[in-house]
């Protein structure tokens, strides 16, 4: 289920990184290029751990630290931008811990995958 979660993650990033090239005004834009990168990146970070060669528990709950940590943090700025919560100022750095914790775990399984000398 990652991987399509992933998946739509990438779709939900372009669609708000086009809007925010082409619909929003001056005021949320920057917030709303900030989420759709992000999201990005981490939809992209989750595809990745579903491909990582020794796939194990650690890599699939990195995969969606990833993917959960960048919906959160996406949809906290656009909620700051589009609809002027600026409470959801104190949901954005929790999308933004889940998305270190997945490159911290990713790290520890990276250094316990065997190195392929290719």
């Amino acid at each position: 289920m990652l991987a399509p979660f992933a998946c739509l993650n990438g779709a939900m990033a372009v669609a708000l990184g086009a809007f925010a090239a082409h619909g929003a005004g001056p005021g949320v834009k920057t917030l709303l290029t900030t989420g759709a990168q992000y999201q990005m990146m981490h939809a992209l970070l989750a595809l990745v751990c579903v491909l990582w060669p020794r796939r194990d528990r650690l890599i699939l709950v990195a995969g969606w630290l990833a993917a959960a940590g960048g919906l959160i943090f996406s949809l906290a700025l656009s909620a700051i931008a589009l609809l002027s919560l600026k409470a959801m100022g104190a949901i954005a750095p929790i999308g933004g811990l889940l998305m270190i914790l997945a490159w911290l775990l990713l790290a520890v399984c990276a250094l316990r995958t065997p190195s392929n000398p290719a």
